[in-house]
Formats: C-alpha cells, structure tokens, sequence
C-alpha cells in the first residue's frame, strides 16, 4: 500500500460537496474541476455521473469511469478507491492532493480508416470477450450493468503501460470496445499474448486480498509465517526408509 494510501486510511471519511457549476467542455475536465474543488474529501459514483452529464444537453455519459481512468493514468492524479484505501466504499473515490506523478507517454489512437475497418469487423458492437461470448453492446444501447449510453471507444490490444507505441495503421492491433470493458481491461490483460498483468493487478487489489496473495507466495515457495511475523523455511518432511 502506498505511503498515501497508508495515510489517509487513519483519516475520517469526509464527504464533498458538487459546488459547480461545472461547465468544462470535456468529461475529464469537469471530473478533474470536481476533485480539485473537494480535495481530501469522499464522492460517490452518482455526484460524479451528476458532474460528468453535458451542461447543456443533461445527456449522462457512458464513458464517465473511463475518464476518471484517465485522470490516474494519463494526468498523473492519485485518486484512491475501496482497492487502496480500506475504509472506502465499492464506488466511492478520493483525491487526497493534487499532485500529479510524471505523465505516461501519449497515447496513439487508430487512423480513421484503420478505426472503420475495426468498427466493421466488430459489427459495430463491443469486443470485449468473458465467458466464450463477446459483449456485444452497440454504441447508443443502454448499459444494463454501468447504465448511461454506450459509446465505442478505440482499445490498443496490448496495454499503455506495456506498449505506448501502436501501429495506428494495423486493425489487428485494435479492438471496439465499451467503457465499462475499457475500465475492466485497465492494463490487466495482454490480448495479443493472454497473458494476464499480474503485477498490475495484485497493485489494484485491496489489502485483504494483497495479504491473501503473500500467504499463497509463502506456501508455494516454501515459506511459513510464525505468530511473531518471522518467515521461516518448512523444514523438511523426513523420508521414510523403506
């Protein structure tokens, strides 16, 4: 857990306020004004859709937890979550201070046409694949699970983090998908490779389950934990003589 993380854990949850209003022309900007405003302080999901909906058409968007992805990732913005700070709620979020880390490397996006060709080979509906199906939500339905409007969005199969260098100009380097998959995806999974970002996803994980993952490192490699929290090797099973 970071040192932030740590911190703000022994600090009472403050909820803010949406003082507005909030007029930035894009998603990201009135959430970042929002956060700015009400620093230290606790938001649900609902006073950020309320943020996030278009000043003049009231339209929500779909694509609102995208946004706030991005804030984390592209700004440099820590804003901590139910995964790192354990007296928060599942969708309740907080920007202790509004220092910002070094930004990641820009991100690329698909030529229009490669974009096209993408679009049609998904038949315009979200790719993302679970359970031996694909999603299959079409840009302007309803979102059952998130809600709001469905929006398509261009998703680099390999992670940001890991490739920041896309080929614009290769459809097979991009897949359509839905925001509430962009966020699941989050730099987790490797499509090109199937391989899952571990790493990244013990980092997200809250401190109950990082603590389930160590005690299964131990025991995997051989280790115990004794009451006072030293680590020792298994000793050896004796074998048997015949």
């Amino acid at each position: 857990m970071s040192k932030e993380a740590q911190k703000t854990e022994e600090t009472p949850k403050i909820y803010g306020e949406v003082k507005g209003p909030y007029e930035q022309t894009s998603i990201k900007r009135r959430i970042e004004a929002l956060f700015l405003d009400n620093l230290g302080k606790v938001f649900t999901r609902e006073q950020i859709q309320q943020v996030a909906k278009d000043p003049e058409t009231g339209k929500e968007p779909e694509n609102w937890h995208q946004r706030l992805s991005e804030l984390r990732t592209d700004d440099g913005y820590t804003i901590l979550s139910w995964r790192n700070r354990g007296d928060l709620d599942v969708e309740q979020y907080l920007m202790p201070n509004a220092a910002k880390r070094p930004k990641a490397a820009k991100r690329v996006r698909p030529t229009d046409s490669t974009w096209l060709s993408v679009l049609k080979r998904a038949d315009y509906r979200c790719e993302w694949p679970e359970g031996g199906k694909t999603c299959g939500l079409k840009a302007g339905d309803i979102d059952p699970v998130g809600g709001g409007t469905v929006k398509l969005t261009p998703d680099h199969k390999t992670p940001h983090s890991k490739d920041a260098h896309a080929d614009a100009s290769d459809p097979e380097e991009w897949q359509a998908l839905c925001g509430r998959h962009q966020v699941v995806k989050k730099n987790y999974w490797d499509d090109n490779t199937g391989w899952l970002n571990v790493g990244a996803i013990v980092q997200a994980a809250g401190r109950q389950e990082k603590w389930q993952v160590f005690i299964f490192l131990l025991e995997h490699f051989g280790y115990t934990m004794k009451e006072d929290g030293v680590i020792e090797r298994r000793k050896a099973k004796p074998s048997r003589t015949p």
